[in-house]
């Protein structure tokens, strides 16, 4: 057995403990609480702490494994947090927003009920900034979370909590959520595995919704995972895809049915002329692409069909969808970062009205056709995540013109997600006191094409993907 405290092993590791009987559920969890309390009030990342209900179902995960004889599910007696914008039976639905915390939800998101399928045992859900609105997660309700690498730079939004309860040993996994890059940037500033879902693979249905999204939304926002241990996202895929009739997206593809990868063949863009890109970033680009050299990989500069414009189609899309209903919404009930940081945001798209809103649509399709050619040649692709290593704290509150440098260096998230496409974030080392990393992107459904890749990285050297303590 580990020599490290139960809160400090991976999933996969408890997970197969607890199968052979060596430790309790019951011991995971309360490690994964003794961890909770030593460093959450430094950082802030859990905002709703489920200790009755987690130890609980710890107990009946013993009991059932005494009985049965065997785990009901991958995740049997794991410890693992949520995101506090999914429902959550019984709790509040917040998104961080003072106006939502009586807003109880009366049943189980996909993700949750899926989770608890599993066997996973809930311990917490995490912060987000109000109305998952930024990239930095701070807001009146609940606080601001504090990125444990360096306090004064952002820990990454809307899934920030989650980053960075995974970063400092609380919970084995996170669940989160991405449209715009709000699994795959926290997990870029926090320096751990952050996974976006391909558009159907994970059923998506929240009652407690203001209203249904927009085609947008429903088409680019997916959950997804933080692990500090690329294997680890296999187990969450493999709890979280299981169908659910609520979602007329889903696409019923067990996860179980997932191959090896036979995909060797790596499209490494990096042709960003038109930005400024941060040397540190370019560095981790080539530090892994030279290991997926040596891990077998066949690594070759591409260039990203319409790059550009597809990253501007998602703003301009989403700002428009957004000025019906989460716009007017955030005016009324957001806190003051939050709405300022919208009011720049908008400030910095040309707005569409209804007919440009249609013809844009039309155009993503033609660009997905350019972009499944390129995945059909290079069904691997690497990127940045971001053209900037993690930006300072309320970085969104400086001004249109600032907002607008800002959101143009998220551009390889944005582009991606109008796709639909499944993507990881992964660590790639230090730059300044903070965590860098790269993307590597996938045809829809091949997940595992990502991990395994992840996978072969990790294996190269540490990653910056381990625990810490709060800074």
């Amino acid at each position: 057995m580990s020599s490290k405290p139960l809160w400090g092993w991976s999933a996969t590791e408890l997970a197969e403990a607890i199968r052979r009987r060596d430790i309790s559920s019951r011991e995971a969890v309360q490690s994964a609480f003794e961890r909770l309390a030593e460093v959450n009030p430094a950082v802030n990342a859990v905002v709703d702490i489920l200790y009755d209900e987690a130890h609980a179902a710890a107990d009946r995960a013993d009991q059932v494994l005494r009985q049965r004889g065997e785990p009901i599910g991958g995740l049997h007696g794991v410890p693992v947090t949520v995101k506090i914008d999914t429902d959550y039976a019984g709790r509040p639905t917040t998104r961080g927003v003072v106006a939502y915390r009586e807003q109880i939800a009366g049943e189980d998101a996909p993700a949750i009920a899926n989770l608890r399928r599993a066997g996973a045992l809930i311990i917490g859900r995490t912060n987000v900034p109000a109305f998952t609105a930024r990239y930095f997660t701070d807001n009146d309700l609940h606080g601001r979370t504090y990125n444990p690498w360096n306090r004064t730079v952002t820990p990454g939004g809307s899934s920030g909590g989650a980053a960075v309860a995974t970063a400092v040993g609380i919970g084995a996994l996170a669940h989160g959520t991405d449209r715009s890059g709000s699994v795959r940037y926290p997990a870029y500033a926090n320096g751990v595995y952050g996974l976006r879902a391909s558009f159907g693979t994970i059923p998506v249905y929240n009652g407690t919704a203001m209203a249904p999204p927009g085609m947008t939304s429903q088409i680019t926002g997916v959950p997804g995972l933080f692990a500090r241990h690329a294997a680890d996202l296999r187990l969450g895929m493999a709890a979280l895809s299981v169908p659910d009739p609520r979602d007329p997206w889903h696409v019923a593809a067990p996860w179980s049915k997932a191959r090896a990868p036979v995909h060797r063949k790596v499209g490494v863009a990096l042709a960003f002329e038109a930005y400024d890109v941060d040397p540190a970033v370019v560095q981790a680009l080539a530090r892994t692409r030279a290991e997926l050299d040596a891990a077998g990989y066949e690594t070759t500069e591409v260039e990203l069909p319409a790059f550009e414009e597809l990253a501007t189609l998602f703003r301009q899309l989403a700002s428009a969808e957004e000025a019906l209903d989460r716009t007017r919404a955030i005016e009324v009930h957001g806190d003051q970062a939050v709405r300022t940081a919208r009011r720049n945001a908008r400030g910095a798209v040309p707005a569409l009205d209804f007919q440009g809103y249609i013809q844009g649509l039309g155009r993503r399709h033609a660009l997905a056709r350019r972009w499944n050619l390129l995945l059909a040649e290079y069904p691997l692709l690497l990127l940045p995540v971001s053209f900037r290593r993690p930006v300072p704290v309320d970085h969104d509150q400086g001004g249109v013109s600032q907002m607008h440098r800002f959101v143009r260096d998220q551009h390889p998230m944005l582009a991606v997600a109008l796709l639909g496409l499944p993507a990881l974030a992964v660590p790639a080392g230090m730059a300044g006191g903070v965590p860098v990393g790269v993307q590597l992107v996938a045809q829809r459904f091949h997940e595992e094409d990502l991990i395994h890749a992840a996978c072969a990285i990790e294996a190269a050297g540490p990653r910056v993907a381990r625990l810490i303590d709060p800074r």
